[in-house]
């Protein structure tokens, strides 16, 4: 019987559960080395002040606003890290940073990588049909998750809106739903209005560590709000002038859930940059072509005008829907107009 070949992204997550256990193993041995310094885990991100998680001397749970020092690099909500007390009560610094598994991140203005969530396996996306979704701004979040090789889903959040729509605006935001599900990604549909859907969510939720992405005025965190109704939770509104959301979550916050797992909410965004990828990679991060990789004439092949290319004869037979083809276009010449306008 042949071997059965293991995928790019399969191997990706052997390699990364493979590493957890090592981590695991060896957290243990760090912390006893570390003399008072203890490990926590960050919590919120506020600039260059962190909250962080830990334990005091009694096994009780303790908040500490922590600096990090200037020598480790940036830190995301969702890491690991070795503290130590400042002196000052509430009030510590970050002396490391232990290793992380998958992170989110996206390009910063300083033309570095600017971490948004740290130790992942599992990337929302909500959607809603008000404000309308910005299908190139999903492309973006989808190549950077399979990128990370983690799971992502879909969350279509106020669909009890589908219903007030005109029928060729709810039609187009069905058509998405089914092109997106074809693909294989896992599709939610939630309303916070009559809890429609939360079940489900929870359900995928539980043992996960996932984080809530999407464009301002989704719902992100009127969903977070459903899930922890005790927490206090900021909700925003959609401006009627635009039809565009306003920003509730400014930093990103981890929240334990009461049925287990880690919910990261993060700040509405109308751009996720991805210039820091090289064209293989956003290539590979299209499903539906990744299988094609490798197979073209050319070793060399950049995917443009060269005979035989498996990708390009691959599109042309239809196997890409003309909108995720538009899409691709657009991220490699890197135009910048994730907002679709």
């Amino acid at each position: 019987m042949s071997k059965r070949h293991l995928t790019q992204q399969q191997r990706r997550r052997i390699d990364r559960h493979q590493g957890d256990r090592i981590r695991r193993q060896t957290v243990d041995e760090a912390l006893a080395s570390q003399g008072d310094e203890q490990i926590g885990l960050v919590m919120v991100h506020r600039g260059a002040l962190l909250e962080v998680e830990s334990r005091d001397a009694d096994g009780h749970p303790l908040r500490v606003q922590c600096h990090q020092r200037a020598n480790i690099e940036p830190i995301a909500v969702g890491d690991r890290v070795v503290w130590r007390r400042t002196g000052i009560a509430g009030e510590g610094v970050i002396t490391a940073l232990l290793p992380r598994s998958a992170l989110l991140a996206r390009p910063s203005s300083h033309g570095g990588l600017r971490p948004i969530a740290a130790n992942l396996d599992l990337v929302v996306i909500v959607l809603a049909p008000q404000p309308a979704p910005i299908e190139i701004l999903l492309d973006r979040y989808l190549v950077a998750v399979e990128q990370i090789g983690i799971d992502a889903m879909l969350v279509l959040n106020k669909c009890d809106l589908l219903t007030s729509l005109p029928a060729a605006d709810a039609d187009s935001v069905r058509a998405l739903l089914e092109l997106y599900r074809g693909l294989g990604y896992p599709i939610l549909e939630t309303s916070c209005h009559d809890h429609s859907g939360m079940a489900a969510l929870t359900e995928r939720l539980q043992r996960r560590t996932a984080i809530l992405v999407g464009q301002s005025g989704v719902g992100k965190s009127s969903l977070l709000k459903a899930l922890l109704p005790e927490a206090e939770i900021a909700l925003g509104a959609i401006s009627a002038a635009n039809l565009r959301g306003r920003h509730t979550t400014t930093t990103a916050q981890l929240y334990h859930l009461p049925q287990g797992g880690d919910l990261i909410d993060s700040p509405g965004v109308r751009e996720f940059g991805l210039w820091h990828l090289s064209p293989d990679a956003v290539w590979a991060g299209f499903r539906e072509l990744r299988p094609l990789l490798g197979r073209c004439r050319f070793r060399d092949c950049q995917h443009q005008q060269e005979p035989d290319c498996a990708l390009t004869t691959a599109i042309a037979a239809g196997v890409m829907a003309p909108s995720r083809w538009q899409n691709l276009r657009r991220i490699l010449a890197n135009d910048g107009s994730d907002s679709g306008q």
